[in-house]
């Protein structure tokens, strides 16, 4: 790989183009140093909206935008398409499959993944959402299955295909459950005459006694009234045993039938190969000092969800949510920058700016700090937010005409289905071992 290595300046790799990444690339334009990011994609993703594009609100350019044009101005920038193998801490490389690239500053900015924890028939047939490609996914699974019901007889043969259960009541899973029960109560009857909405049930499951659990008791009760309001089924104190792409099990012996189950109840960091074990935290977290430093080495940094900053005041570690990414990756930029010129660096400290999540038309919780307040101007507040914090003054355009158009139809998106969704083969030995078992 060409990464110019003759150069005279020191050498910053990136490892991810998402929230903290950027930050990083942005803090250190004008330093004296030489920026490469490696990233599977060539273009950001912006995540909370992914849900939107999972239920054809939003098409997916929509919420992505090219990490070479978003730093199209920055001389001391450069960006690489490439798989991390792993890291070589010893000699300061990073090993890709496009070649290896050598560097005097590593940050880790890898994000997180969907955590099955551990249930293999799960991970296979449940629906992940935490990528552009996945959310496609998802979306034509809903569709075709959409179709299939519409191609049955009788309300029993229908009801596995029109049957949603959303296991993790977090923000994505609270958005996502408002989002299909909106598509039922406004548009199935609309496009699948044939269909009755009374018949398409969507169902959000949670470990916890609470949906939202970060959020506030008053914000986290008035986003339980919202779904139950739109019809939503709400459990919670329920634990997932078993889905194997026709029926979900329930601890207690409870289950439903279905060919929908959407998995947001939990992450993981994604940390490349190379970080020593006995560095990894719950959660598969890189621990990292205050200043976002990994354990053990000085030049390698670790910021967003893939970083867990152990302190008397996070014994859990920071929450995975984007603030602390952006923050994080600004103050690892400035260190950086403060380590090259041999100053003294400065410690972490999160600025929690409250949380935001949307349940659908007029319906947001909006926890912002001392301010808490619920309904239409929460919904207001969580618009402009997200439209300003789009990258690409094109994305903000399109998304802002896209609500208001939904807004006003209220039956927006296309529903096309593109290419059909369709889960891999297992292989045959693998098969085989299901029988013998």
């Amino acid at each position: 790989m060409n990464t110019s290595e003759n150069s005279k300046f020191p050498k910053v790799v990136i490892i991810g183009g998402g929230f903290g990444g950027l930050e990083v690339a942005k803090q250190l334009a004008d330093e004296p140093v030489d920026i490469l990011m490696l990233d599977k994609h060539n273009y950001h993703t912006f995540q909370p909206l992914l849900y939107q594009v999972a239920t054809g609100s939003l098409e997916a350019e929509s919420i992505a935008f090219s990490l070479r044009k978003n730093f199209a101005g920055q001389k001391n920038f450069r960006f690489r398409i490439a798989e991390v193998l792993t890291i070589d801490t010893a000699n300061n490389k990073v090993i890709t499959n496009v070649g290896d690239v050598s560097y005097d500053y590593l940050v880790i900015a890898t994000g997180s993944t969907t955590n099955f924890f551990g249930n293999k028939d799960i991970e296979r047939f449940a629906m992940p959402m935490k990528s552009i490609p996945e959310a496609l996914n998802l979306r034509y699974l809903v569709l075709q299955n959409l179709e299939e019901a519409s191609l049955k007889a009788t309300k029993e043969e229908r009801e596995p295909f029109l049957t949603f259960v959303l296991v993790g009541a977090g923000p994505t899973g609270v958005e996502l459950a408002g989002a299909l029960a909106e598509l039922r109560n406004h548009i199935l009857d609309r496009d699948y005459p044939e269909l009755e909405k009374e018949h398409m049930k969507v169902y959000l499951v949670d470990f916890l006694p609470k949906v939202l659990g970060p959020f506030s008791d008053e914000g986290s009760e008035a986003a339980r009234h919202f779904l139950t309001e739109m019809g939503v089924e709400v459990m919670l104190g329920v634990k997932v045993e078993s889905y194997d792409g026709e029926e979900i099990k329930f601890e207690g012996g409870k289950t439903i039938k279905t060919k929908n189950v959407i998995w947001s109840a939990g992450v993981q960091g994604v940390v490349p190969a190379g970080i020593d074990k006995d560095k990894i935290e719950r959660g598969n977290r890189i621990s990292v000092d205050t200043i976002n430093r990994v354990k053990g080495l000085e030049n390698i940094f670790a910021i967003g969800d893939v970083a867990a900053m152990i302190t008397d005041e996070t014994p859990k570690g920071h929450p995975g949510v984007a603030q602390v990414a952006i923050q994080q990756g600004k103050l690892a930029g400035k260190n950086i920058a403060h380590l090259v010129k041999g100053e003294p660096t400065e410690p972490f400290k999160y600025n929690d700016k409250g949380s935001l999540a949307t349940i659908g038309r007029n319906k947001a919780i909006a926890d912002l700090g001392k301010i808490k307040f619920q309904g239409f101007f929460a919904w207001l507040i969580w618009m402009f937010v997200h439209l300003i914090s789009l990258l690409g003054f094109r994305n903000k355009v399109v998304v802002f005409v896209n609500w208001i158009s939904n807004y006003i139809a209220n039956n927006g998106g296309s529903r096309l289905i593109i290419r059909r969704f369709k889960r891999e083969e297992l292989p045959k030995k693998d098969l085989q071992t299901a029988k013998v078992d």
